[in-house]
């Protein structure tokens, strides 16, 4: 059996698994399917189409699945699926697809910080930490383990790749490429998330790999399909061809790099490096 609180108003045509806890004064529409652990604090607006795995964390005051806010929306069925162990927090946004059938998704284990906004389908993979007033706008996708700082916004269509690492107040109009910092208005690439691969387990020598990557991309004088060339005939590791189809697929571009790269821009990015890895990444 599931907690539900008395003065949550529930529609007549929602799925509800068990053990799970409903706080005060939410709403859940007609159409909405909720999956088994999950905690659904006070204030939580669950709309129609809305999908919801097992053991989230929903904070008071969020909204989940509502209109989107595109004018060509005419009120189509359309949804909103968020997976298993994710944290929302307070006053989170996300907002079904916009076009008949289509969802906007979550996967596991991500973490939206209060404020964050989500727009219409946009995709998320998993472990993403999104910092407080991060804003997706629509058909964005975000791939697993980024980290999106707080106070950032994205063009529609753009996309962020594995482990890339955005720092606060910046604008992206671009793809961020894997495994890349960036930041500034416009976005610029700063380097490589370093701390991010080692925590995510990815040894030294593909690690080097991608910082030789990184150099062609960004330091080489090399154009970008002239860089991906010389990538693909030195390097041949999972995570570098993953950097190259992603660049490939890209109908944006990439982010430029920033002409000059110091020292003292790296200590200011927040990523955790001693001096010394720092100064190994630059070399």
């Amino acid at each position: 059996m599931s907690e539900i609180h008395s003065s949550a108003i529930i529609g007549k045509h929602v799925e509800i698994g068990v053990n799970n806890t409903i706080g005060p004064n939410v709403i859940i529409e007609d159409g909405v399917k909720i999956g088994s652990h999950n905690k659904i604090l006070a204030g939580v607006y669950l709309a129609r189409g809305t999908e919801l795995g097992n053991y989230n964390a929903i904070h008071m005051n969020a909204v989940i699945g509502h209109e989107p806010q595109d004018l060509a929306y005419q009120g189509q069925a359309t949804f909103t699926k968020i997976g298993s162990k994710n944290v929302i927090r307070e006053f989170v946004t996300i907002h079904r697809g916009t076009k008949e059938s289509t969802a906007t998704a979550l996967g596991d284990e991500n973490f939206i910080m209060a404020y964050c906004h989500i727009a219409h389908n946009c995709l998320l993979g998993n472990n993403i930490i999104m910092v407080n007033q991060a804003s997706l706008t629509g058909h964005c996708m975000v791939e697993d383990r980024a980290f999106l700082s707080g106070m950032t916004g994205f063009h529609q269509f753009t996309r962020i790749g594995t482990l890339a690492m955005v720092s606060a107040l910046t604008a992206i109009n671009k793809d961020i490429p894997p495994y890349v910092v960036c930041g500034g208005r416009p976005g610029i690439a700063q380097g490589i998330n370093v701390v991010g691969m080692r925590r995510a387990g990815i040894g030294p020598q593909v690690r080097a790999e991608i910082k030789e990557v990184y150099k062609l991309l960004y330091r080489s004088g090399m154009n970008v399909s002239q860089a991906l060339e010389a990538i693909k005939k030195s390097f041949k590791s999972p995570e570098v061809a993953h950097m190259v189809e992603f660049i490939e697929a890209s109908k944006r571009g990439i982010l430029d790099g920033s002409a000059v790269e110091t020292l003292s821009h790296r200590k200011n990015r927040n990523t955790e490096e001693s001096p010394a890895e720092i100064e190994e990444e630059l070399a």
